[in-house]
């Protein structure tokens, strides 16, 4: 791994726009789904994925997914159900009750939160399968209380004939109901506008391709959308107490994802760096996955040197990774001082993979340095906020003029008379 002074680095990110011909194509994509539904659905999916189908075929039956559980190992569902009950757990946490406020005079102020009526969720079928983020995009939406949650996911995955049954046993465990064979940014089409098989929803969340994510980008307004993610990221904040085998491991847990993924040690120890650098090359050796994380590595990786403990936190949030670990001798002492990252391990046996998977907090994290200003994914993503306001005619007595001064300044006469014509009618002149 390149190594280098923490003052020195800069992590080259750009925000995928797409070329003009992916936007072209995903643009006469997204206008044939909107008219002329299923007809252009079915069109792309042959296109696209080589599976002819029909309008009746486009959605996965009761029997296909009785039969996946059939394919899939029974200590995969019994992980699977343990990590969703712990899943579920941690939001059911983050729920928030609609509140109302009244005061003396009679006005009640408050705020109804109600659940989103539909979601979409897209999965992709790409170079592998994640059942996992099926259960991380679906469970918060269920404990926000969405009545109706429906799965696209294209008609191969790995570039093999038919849905894997693993993502269909997810999506059973996970309480989805409603699947539909179609990928790519005709998925993303019939969710936001709807087709005579797929009724539009209110949000699509779940990662994608390029096609994918500059669909999101392009339907957002007319739907609501997650994210657009970026490539995976993990930083590790080490002291020289380490074990430098854990963190070469957890180093490698992201660059094994894809090429663009970026792993970064940031310590103050030169002899902690130096023996991180030799494991990751020793464990590389012996990854399945070596070409995709060898290259991310090369290319993304990095170990910094820092003079300080102040400098390693500050690199840190420089850069706000999607994924941050701390190993260092008191790390509660350090956490308070982060202020940027996704996702937060806290000690030698909170290694990234048990977020990923288990542990219950969300996996789908803020991308690409974007933990500066968003959050992981939870229940807030599923629910909406209508403001109440009762205004008693005591309050209105008492503050019309203050608003009439307002609305006069803003030039917004009528705003000023509707507030006037009511001070008026209870016998209060200006």
């Amino acid at each position: 791994m390149r190594m280098m002074k923490a003052s020195e680095f800069k992590l080259a990110r750009e925000v995928e726009y797409g070329t003009p011909e992916q936007n072209k194509t995903v643009a006469a994509i997204l206008e044939s789904v909107r008219t002329e539904g299923d007809a252009a659905v079915l069109r792309f999916t042959e296109q696209f994925d080589k599976a002819k189908l029909s309008a009746g075929q486009l959605r996965v039956t009761e029997q296909e997914i009785r039969a996946a559980y059939d394919k899939v190992e029974k200590p995969f569902i019994e992980a699977l159900r343990r990590a969703a009950a712990n899943i579920r757990s941690f939001h059911e946490k983050q729920k928030r009750a609609t509140w109302m406020d009244v005061q003396p005079d009679g006005t009640m102020l408050g705020q109804l939160i109600r659940p989103l009526r539909r979601v979409g969720l897209y999965v992709p079928g790409g170079k592998a399968a994640y059942p996992s983020s099926v259960l991380m995009n679906a469970i918060p939406a269920q404990v926000a209380g969405v009545p109706e949650i429906v799965m696209v996911t294209p008609a191969s995955t790995g570039g093999k004939e038919g849905i894997d049954p693993y993502i269909l046993v997810a999506a059973a465990e996970a309480g989805i109901g409603e699947m539909y064979r179609v990928g790519g940014a005709q998925a993303v089409a019939a969710l936001a506008y709807g087709t005579e098989t797929i009724p539009p929803v209110d949000k699509i969340v779940g990662p994608g391709n390029i096609y994918v994510a500059l669909a999101k980008r392009s339907v957002y307004g007319v739907v609501d959308i997650d994210s657009i993610a970026g490539p995976s990221e993990i930083l590790v904040l080490a002291d020289d107490g380490a074990d430098p085998a854990y963190i070469a491991a957890d180093l490698l847990s992201q660059a094994e994802h894809d090429e663009m993924a970026s792993s970064i040690l940031v310590t103050t120890s030169p002899a902690l760096a130096e023996a991180v650098s030799a494991e990751v090359e020793r464990q590389l050796e012996a990854l399945p996955r070596k070409a995709i994380a060898g290259q991310s590595i090369r290319e993304r990786g990095a170990i910094l040197l820092a003079d300080s403990e102040a400098e390693a936190i500050a690199t840190s949030n420089r850069l706000a990774p999607e994924h941050l670990e701390l190993l260092v001798r008191e790390p509660f002492g350090w956490l308070g001082r982060i202020e940027n990252a996704g996702a937060i391990f806290v000690g030698p046996y909170s290694t990234e993979p048990v977020g990923d998977y288990f542990a219950g907090p969300n996996h789908i994290l803020p991308t690409n340095g974007t933990a500066r200003f968003s959050s992981p994914l939870g229940v807030d993503d599923f629910v909406k906020k209508s403001s109440v306001i009762h205004y008693s005619k005591e309050a209105l007595l008492r503050d019309g003029e203050y608003i009439v001064t307002l609305a006069k300044h803003e030039g917004l006469e009528a705003h000023a008379r509707a507030v006037q014509i009511r001070l008026e009618k209870e016998g209060k002149r200006p």
